[in-house]
């Protein structure tokens, strides 16, 4: 991923992530960041429990459409346990609660100089898209309260705000398993 170029970069050198499609209806994630990670300010670990507001903090997004129109759906995972998983109708627009999709994290472990988190996602109303369209995404807070922004791309019409909702940062293609 890339930092937001408006912004500073934080004390990360970078952020990557993994994303497979195993299944029609499963998203696993595999968010590694490397840097300065005792600089970064990670949540305290938690009780997994649904919460809002995890993206105002260190936090992973995946935004993943089914391909065609407007719906989408937003995941924010934590480093504590806590998890968002968001359903939108268009452009942050109609969201809501998911009410079917299951969220695992799946292990967070830190070293000095890597942290990495592994969640999967179970998404069956997104199930027939043939193809998602995926944005992969993190907010880094330093412990100096400067923000970090990465994203596998970020809008060029928007270059001052990031806007992970924005449909060009959804870049990545995952295509569905075919039966062998």
């Amino acid at each position: 991923m890339i930092p937001h170029p408006a912004l500073p970069r934080g004390p990360l050198d970078s952020v990557t992530v993994t994303a497979d499609r195993p299944s029609r209806d499963l998203l696993t994630l595999r968010y590694r960041a490397i840097g300065a990670i005792d600089a970064v300010l990670w949540p305290a670990p938690a009780d997994p429990a649904f919460a809002d507001n995890l993206w105002q903090h260190s936090c992973f997004e995946a935004f993943i459409a089914p391909g065609e129109g407007d719906d989408y759906t937003e995941l924010n995972a934590s480093p504590s346990g806590r998890w968002a998983i968001y359903e939108f109708h268009g452009y942050r627009a109609g969201m809501r609660n998911s009410q079917t999709a299951h969220y695992e994290n799946e292990g967070w472990r830190m070293t000095p100089d890597t942290a990495e988190l592994t969640v999967s996602l179970t998404l069956p109303l997104l199930a027939d898209g043939a193809v998602w369209q995926v944005g992969l995404t993190a907010v880094i807070e330093a412990k100096d309260g400067s923000k970090s922004f990465w994203a596998l791309a970020h809008p060029t019409d928007t270059s001052e705000v990031p806007d992970f909702h924005n449909r060009d940062c959804f870049t990545a293609d995952l295509a569905a398993p075919t039966a062998a």
